[in-house]
């Protein structure tokens, strides 16, 4: 009878451990509500939204060394789409195949905010320093809030290659208004949205640009305390041409 029981008691307890493990796996790769709804897996030669989504997220892992390259945003998951994956995948620790699975879609769905932000930036720290928040610009409020969403996942990379450390605003997106009351050029690449001057604690200007030339940045300045960074080059209303002085 004890040994009925010890038994028993034994596969109970295998089963308690399993569904423990089970649960732990689960939530290991649970999604919020507002994540999105990627499709099983994605990998070379799909194209589509999906494509197109996953290369906004991943567009600051252009290059593993500085390189006037940057990821095309067309929706077509070919070789150069794959080797940003990969970067992506080893400076997270998964694994690293080149498919967009479970595991790969999870890392990305958690580095984004209800609100369409990602995990380490808020818009408010962009907003134009004239308390016209997003208006005011060369382009609409809405194309600047997804101009200024494709920065943040460019700095979320940049961040990441910088250790982790902090990457400091000093100026997101100006309006028209702010822009000529700082000075800005005609054309300055901060009232489309596509533009931002940074600070990253514990770096150097100088270390902060050579980070920012693998993460497909086609502007680059660097000042004396900051670094401005823009993607002229991948937009029609942008400056079409690299600028790395």
């Amino acid at each position: 009878m004890a040994r009925f029981i010890n038994g028993a008691g034994a596969r109970l307890l295998r089963l308690v451990v399993a569904l423990v493990l089970l649960a732990s796996v689960v939530a290991s790769t649970a999604q919020p509500t507002y994540a999105y709804n990627w499709p099983p897996v994605l990998y070379r030669g799909m194209q589509g939204s999906a494509v197109k989504e996953l290369q906004i997220r991943i567009a600051g892992w252009a290059a593993d060394s500085p390189s006037r390259t940057f990821l095309e945003l067309d929706g077509d998951f070919g070789s150069q789409t794959e080797a940003a994956v990969r970067r992506f995948q080893r400076a997270y620790g998964l694994q690293v195949d080149g498919r967009v699975g479970p595991q790969t879609q999870a890392q990305l769905n958690r580095m984004e905010e209800s609100d369409r932000s990602t995990i380490n930036f808020d818009w408010s720290e962009f907003y134009s320093k004239d308390g016209s928040g997003f208006r005011g610009g060369k382009v609409s409020e809405a194309t600047v809030r997804e101009n200024i969403r494709r920065l943040m996942w460019k700095l979320e990379a940049l961040r990441k290659k910088a250790g982790n450390n902090s990457v400091n605003i000093n100026s997101g997106f100006r309006s028209i208004a702010h822009n000529s009351r700082v000075g800005g050029s005609s054309n300055s690449q901060h009232m489309y949205g596509l533009a931002a001057d940074i600070r990253v604690t514990g770096q150097s200007p100088s270390q902060v640009q050579s980070y920012a030339k693998t993460c497909g940045f086609s502007g680059i300045i660097r000042y004396s305390t900051f670094v401005h960074v823009d993607s002229r080059i991948e937009y029609p209303y942008g400056s079409q041409q690299w600028w790395w002085p």
